[in-house]
C-alpha cells in the first residue's frame, strides 16, 4: 500500500497537482476495496472517511489513478466501468459475472492457461495478452429465481 501512495504522490508532483486529503482518502479506499469497483461503490466507501466528498471528485481521482498507473479499467459488457488496482491486475486472473446481480468472481485456472497456450502452439500462434469473461447466473441468483419460482 505504501508503494501506491509514493507513486500517487510523485505522480500528482510530477504533473502538478495537489495531493488534497480529499484525494488520500480516496486513494485509501480504493486499495482496500476488494475485486472491482464502479465509481459509486468507491463514493460510498471514500465518504466514509470524508462525507463532503463528491461525485465529481472521485471520477477525476479515479481518472489520475489510471494515468497514474495504478487503476485498471475493466468493462464486462453492462455498461459500467469498473477498477481494480493495477498491482492486482498484474496476477493474471479471468472472471465469472453474473448477468442479474453484476457479482464478479475472479479466478485462476492452471488448466485453462495450458489449453490456450496449447491451442496457440497448435495454431502456430503467438498470444500477447488475453481476457476470458463467462457470463452466467451466480448461485445466490439462481436460488432467488427458483425460490420465487416455487413459490407462485
Amino acid at each position: 500500500m505504501q508503494d501506491s501512495l509514493s507513486i500517487f504522490k510523485h505522480y500528482l508532483l510530477q504533473k502538478g497537482y495537489k495531493n488534497t486529503q480529499q484525494r488520500q482518502h480516496i486513494l485509501l479506499a480504493f486499495l482496500e476495496f476488494e475485486g472491482h469497483c464502479a465509481a459509486e461503490d468507491l463514493l460510498s466507501a471514500a465518504r466514509k472517511r470524508d462525507p463532503s466528498i463528491s461525485q465529481a471528485t472521485v471520477y477525476r481521482t479515479l481518472k489520475l489513478l489510471y494515468d497514474a498507473g495504478l487503476a485498471r479499467e475493466m468493462h464486462f459488457g453492462d455498461g459500467m466501468a469498473r477498477f481494480e488496482r493495477r498491482l492486482d491486475a498484474e496476477e493474471h486472473h479471468d472472471h465469472l459475472i453474473c448477468e442479474l446481480c453484476g457479482r464478479t468472481i475472479e479466478f485462476f485456472s492452471a488448466e485453462i492457461e495450458h489449453l490456450q497456450e496449447e491451442l496457440a502452439r497448435q495454431h502456430d500462434f503467438t498470444p500477447t495478452r488475453h481476457r476470458l469473461y463467462l457470463y452466467g447466473v451466480c448461485s445466490t441468483c439462481r436460488q432467488a429465481v427458483n425460490t420465487a419460482h416455487d413459490a407462485s
